[in-house]
Formats: C-alpha cells, structure tokens, sequence
C-alpha cells in the first residue's frame, strides 16, 4: 500500500471537534454510504441503519439528548451521522446472504441476533469512518449521548433499532487540533500466541 493512503486513513486522520464552513451535500453524503456498505459484515447482514442529520430542524432534534461536552462541536458539524442497529438485521438475510438459511440462525436467538447486530453495526460505524476520510471528510466520533433519547427521536417507527454511536462529519479545523496524543505500543496491547 501507499504510504499517503496509510497517513490519509490512519496516521495523519485526527478526530476533529471544530468545523470549516465548508458544506458538506446530499451526493456526499450518499457516496459516503454507497463506499461504507461495501465493508464485511457477518452473514452479510448489514445491520447498520443510518441518520444523516444535517438540517437545522435534525439538529434541533438532536441537541436535548447530547452530554453536554458535545452540543458545541455537534450543532457546528455540517451532518452529524446516527449510526444504530438493527436487531431485526436477520429479516433481510434471505436477500443479503442467500446461499444458506441464514435467518435461521437469528429469528429463534434474540440474544445472538442483538448481540450480532452491536457487534456488525460497530463495525459499520467504523467503515463510515474510514470511508469518510477516503473521500476526504473528516469526523468526530462520540458516545456522549442519550440512546434512549435520540431512539424517541429519530427511531421511534423502528422498534428494533437501536442508537450506538455518533460520528460528527465535515470539514475539520485543523488549527483547532490539539497536539496528536500517544497511543499503546506493540507490547501494551498486543500478544501473539
């Protein structure tokens, strides 16, 4: 691989809190989607569900169920991404993963089915990540928030999906930044056994 595209995912991609004003539109947005989905998923069972809030009136919404360390940085992003999941994922697994009865191993385990969807829609909300900084966004992803809140607000005609992160989406301030923080060596964090 290229060394630019390592520094453009990874080591130079920084968690942004302050935003240009520059927008971010309808056909970015879906092109985020449509590079994201493509990332490996169990079964292929897609579990994430998106909200791509980026209105006044979204934002509006939002705000009462933010911690309140990140309504300043949230209401200044130009979309704030509510990633969920489905638990209900299993549903569609007829159609995404055709090549054996998938569905079956979900519909009678509703705690193997949430515990698959939290895992997968996890991982979506990372792709989102990368594929945000592929196509040159940066982002702020954040956990400091309401689920309940914001699953009244924005779920409330889906039953079986269920909030999990927020990812912040724009056009970062890089001389907001502060200075890059370490992270775990090789030997903190990792074993080969």
């Amino acid at each position: 691989m290229h060394e630019d595209t390592h520094d453009l995912l990874f080591r130079a991609a920084r968690t942004h809190s302050a935003w240009t004003d520059r927008p971010v539109g309808e056909a970015e947005i879906q092109a985020l989607y449509d590079l994201a989905k493509w990332g490996p998923t169990a079964a292929n069972g897609c579990p994430g569900r998106f909200v791509f809030v980026a209105s006044p009136e979204g934002k509006a919404r939002l705000k009462p169920h933010l911690a309140p360390g990140n309504v300043d940085k949230t209401m200044a992003a130009p979309v704030t991404a509510i990633v969920a999941h489905d638990t209900a994922f299993f549903e569609a697994l007829p159609r995404l993963f055709p090549y054996t009865d998938a569905r079956a191993w979900y519909a009678d385990s509703p705690d193997l089915a949430q515990e698959t969807a939290f895992r997968n829609g996890t991982l979506q909300a990372a792709y989102l990540i990368m594929a945000a900084r592929a196509l040159g966004l940066d982002c702020g992803p954040m956990s400091g928030f309401d689920a309940a809140g914001v699953k009244q607000a924005f779920f409330a005609d889906a039953p079986t999906v269920e909030p999990n992160v927020l990812i912040n989406l724009g056009h970062g301030d890089a001389s907001k930044l502060h200075p890059r923080a370490p992270r775990l060596t090789f030997d903190e964090a990792c074993k080969i056994v």
